[in-house]
């Protein structure tokens, strides 16, 4: 297996394993445990004196293919499938601290992620500090003596804010700190944290990875030296593992990862001007575009936009929702990265546990609207917006 191959190739390719019969498509291995040949080998494999799968939870060699292919994706010297998204931002943060800790985190954060850092980890007493991850200065004052994970998505969900994440891991590594770094909007093909100074990267791979609404999945990539004394024996006693049948689903999905986000991208982009163009549109946040607030860092660790689109309608919940509901090739979800294009209202959905003055302080007004864009026909998405904005009262 050659470490040259380019994503295209390694996602089709990469990890592969196969059995005696020589399968073109990956085998599903659906079996809870595994047999040894005699006690020894049991003995052995148990002590960790010869390579083996001992149980599914701890491992599987369809999963382990899906760890192994995105390791190579990701530039990742290990990794763990986990059974969700959240699962995996959950192991991420909490397999590496303990009561008396404290986390600093952006607050621009996915509701459920923001439950983890700011209201699950107090209970076992660590400490947390939501800032405005935009300014590196809000980072370095939030520090502590105890501080010892710095957590953060970029681009953001929903609003598409953007953290310069070499400079957070800059002012980690002056403390001894680990950056946490969820990826999902960005994907492993547009931006590589670990290449700019993180030290973990987590993936919902419900999301682009599988791409086409099947099945749950995560994963947590890092090096072995902190998988090893950090993630492994949390992951093998909490027990946060992926199906088998879910790793060969997923496997399937990311052969075509490329070609879908490119499509993606490019429709997401073009929407975005069209949005920005129109009169009852009141602004456009996409990282392609010249006039995000942080073009200058997406530059920078960014080699494309997004598939993501957010932007904000004048007429407020009323003009969103009739947006929504006027659309026909787009459809209403909370998931994203989906080849089918989908749209949702932040504030009544996956924000909606927030107050209103924290989804203030984060940008998602009543009006905010966020779409993943699909691989469908350019053409007929943005035939779709214009139908649908005609409906909306000005």
């Amino acid at each position: 297996m050659s470490k040259t191959w380019r994503p295209a190739t390694q996602l089709v390719h990469g990890g592969t394993l196969r059995s005696q019969y020589g399968e073109t498509s990956e085998a599903i291995y659906l079996t809870q445990g595994f047999v040894y040949e005699t006690s020894e080998a049991a003995e052995a494999r148990f002590k960790g004196e010869t390579e083996g799968f001992i149980y599914a939870r701890y491992g599987s060699p369809t999963n382990d293919m899906f760890e192994k292919r995105m390791c190579m994706l990701e530039g990742a010297e290990d990794a763990r499938a986990t059974a969700s998204g959240m699962a995996a931002v959950t192991a991420a943060i909490l397999c590496q601290l303990k009561s008396g800790d404290h986390i600093v985190a952006a607050r621009a954060l996915f509701g459920s992620c923001r439950w983890v850092v700011e209201t699950l980890a107090p209970k076992y007493g660590i400490d947390c500090t939501l800032i405005d991850g935009r300014d590196l200065a809000n980072w370095e004052k939030a520090i502590t003596a105890k501080t010892k994970v710095f957590f953060l998505e970029s681009p953001t969900n929903p609003t598409l804010e953007v953290i310069d994440i070499a400079g957070v891991a800059k002012l980690a590594n002056q403390i001894g700190a680990k950056v946490v770094v969820d990826n999902v909007f960005a994907t492993p093909l547009f931006q590589k944290p670990l290449e700019l100074g993180a030290h973990i990267v987590v993936y919902s791979a419900t999301k682009h990875i599988d791409g086409q609404g099947r099945c749950l999945g995560g994963v947590v990539l890092s090096d072995k030296e902190w998988i090893d004394e950090n993630l492994h024996d949390y992951f093998r006693h909490t027990g946060p593992a992926m199906s088998p049948f879910n790793a060969w689903t997923l496997l399937k999905g990311i052969e075509t990862l490329p070609l879908r986000v490119r499509q993606q991208t490019e429709n997401a982009a073009k929407i975005a001007d069209f949005l920005a163009e129109q009169g009852k549109v009141a602004k456009v946040i996409y990282p392609g575009r010249k006039d995000h607030p942080q073009a200058d860092i997406i530059a920078k660790q960014m080699t494309g936009g997004s598939t993501l689109v957010a932007f904000e309608l004048k007429g407020g919940k009323d003009a969103a929702f009739a947006l929504q509901n006027a659309l026909d090739i787009i459809k209403i979800s909370n998931n994203l990265g989906d080849s089918k294009s989908l749209i949702t209202h932040p504030a009544t959905t996956t924000h909606k546990n927030l107050t209103e003055e924290a989804r203030a302080e984060l940008g998602i007004s009543p009006g905010t609207v966020r779409l993943s864009a699909g691989i469908e026909d350019t053409d007929d998405l943005i035939e779709d917006f214009a139908r649908a904005l005609a409906k909306v009262s000005a």
